[in-house]
């Protein structure tokens, strides 16, 4: 279980986030929702260690993750898909998987599993990863970050910009993950895409974590969006 504990973190002198109690469970699916400068990303880079945390705790099954350099987290088990997708452009669909799966010694069945989940990708892996469609892309940038086998999958706005078809793949793979036992945190702003995928969803606001609802008790109309996200 990933757990964090009255953390705080920030830019500079900047505090964004301020006190953030927060869980994720494995086999879960665990939404962040929050209006623009929420503290959102900034939540998902403290996690992986690309920003200082300045207070609280961090911790994966009990093990401290706060104060590691950010390329041993992931040899924790935890791997983040940054909003904008950040694919190595110039490299081809298979190399951007081996860089993934540098980690983990790149093995055959991981990347075989993986293919699996994006069947489409194993058409294209000899392309250029800049030449993908738009929800290609995000396929490409979720098999990356799955090639680290992780157990805590970070993903931030993975729907947005895309065709609604593509929206649809995503929630398929994010559903099969949440039943093969990862914990996904997903940052998403729609309103139907929160409640197909969603067991959880934590609002933000200010930096904070001020309210938990299970899923299921949001409706479309549910004065948590109107007053949280603004939706």
């Amino acid at each position: 279980m990933l757990e964090l504990h009255g953390v705080a973190a920030g830019y500079g002198q900047v505090k964004v986030l301020r006190g953030v109690d927060f869980r994720a469970e494995p086999g879960r699916v665990t939404c962040v929702m929050g209006r623009n400068g929420a503290g959102k990303t900034t939540l998902m880079k403290a996690i992986m260690g690309l920003i200082p945390v300045r207070a609280g705790r961090i911790e994966l099954d009990g093990v401290a993750l706060q104060g590691l350099p950010a390329h041993r987290i992931p040899t924790h088990g935890l791997a983040w898909v940054p909003q904008g997708r950040r694919l190595f452009g110039e490299m081809s669909v298979a190399e951007n998987l081996e860089v993934g799966g540098l980690l983990r010694g790149n093995r055959p069945q991981a990347r075989a599993q993986v293919l699996s989940l994006f069947p489409r990708l194993t058409e294209r892996l000899k392309q250029r990863a800049d030449t993908l469609s738009g929800g290609e892309q995000q396929m490409l940038a979720i098999a990356r970050a799955l090639c680290l086998e992780p157990r805590v999958l970070l993903l931030d706005e993975p729907t947005e910009g895309l065709q609604p078809s593509m929206i649809v793949a995503i929630r398929e793979v994010v559903l099969r993950l949440k039943s093969e036992g990862v914990a996904v945190v997903l940052v998403e702003q729609r309103v139907e895409a929160v409640r197909s995928m969603a067991d959880t969803v934590a609002f933000m606001l200010q930096g904070r974590v001020v309210e938990t609802v299970a899923a299921g008790k949001l409706t479309p109309d549910a004065p948590q969006f109107v007053r949280y996200v603004g939706v």
